[in-house]
């Protein structure tokens, strides 16, 4: 799988070449700080100094590696794939090889910082349910009112949570009917493919 650059992610990575292989190394080693840190304008300075180049380029520099690195670690693209995404660039042989063996040297490293990223969503833990059916009421001797109570244990953050549900059987069958289309999507090899992207 190619990754596809728009044209401003092209512009800035195409201030590489002009910083020079060696400061390569160094944009990349900045872009991981700041994935795992967060944006500091002070490290761009710094390096911007250390480097003799404009705080604007480098600031170019490490928002297309950053991109380049990112989007490449999430989709985990074979060594191939990432040679053919970056030769659309023009860049020479060197700095092809440097980009590569900066994607290699932190691809893991990125995606547990990404993974750590992502919110942490409530999971399935129990399910207990109860149906209730109204059979009369004062006003109405012969009435059947069903109602099905359900509650749902999820686990967060290493905590147990309860969410109790109430619904009609007309209401759970048409949630059901949903919930099995969704599962038949995700048989679809569309939906396969985006999946296996994902991981």
């Amino acid at each position: 799988m190619l990754l596809v650059l728009s044209e401003e992610q092209k512009a800035h990575l195409g201030c590489l070449p002009r910083v020079g292989a060696a400061a390569v190394g160094e944009l990349g080693r900045l872009v991981v700080e700041l994935l795992r840190r967060g944006a500091a304008a002070r490290a761009c300075e710094a390096a911007a100094r250390k480097l003799n180049v404009g705080v604007d380029t480098i600031q170019r520099g490490v928002e297309g590696l950053t991109y380049l690195l990112t989007e490449s670690s999430k989709l985990m693209i074979s060594e191939i794939d990432f040679q053919d995404s970056i030769h659309v660039l023009g860049f020479s042989d060197e700095l092809n090889k440097l980009l590569l063996q900066l994607y290699l040297d932190n691809r893991k490293e990125i995606r547990s910082i990404l993974s750590e990223l992502a919110p942490k969503l409530p999971s399935y833990h129990n399910l207990e349910w109860r149906l209730d059916v109204q059979l009369a009421s004062r006003s109405l001797r012969q009435q059947i009112k069903p109602a099905v109570t359900m509650k749902l244990h999820l686990n967060q953050n290493e905590d147990q949570i309860a969410q109790v549900l109430q619904t009609d059987p007309s209401t759970l069958l048409h949630l059901i009917q949903q919930l099995e289309q969704a599962l038949g999507e995700m048989k679809t090899n569309h939906c396969r493919r985006i999946v296996r992207n994902m991981k």
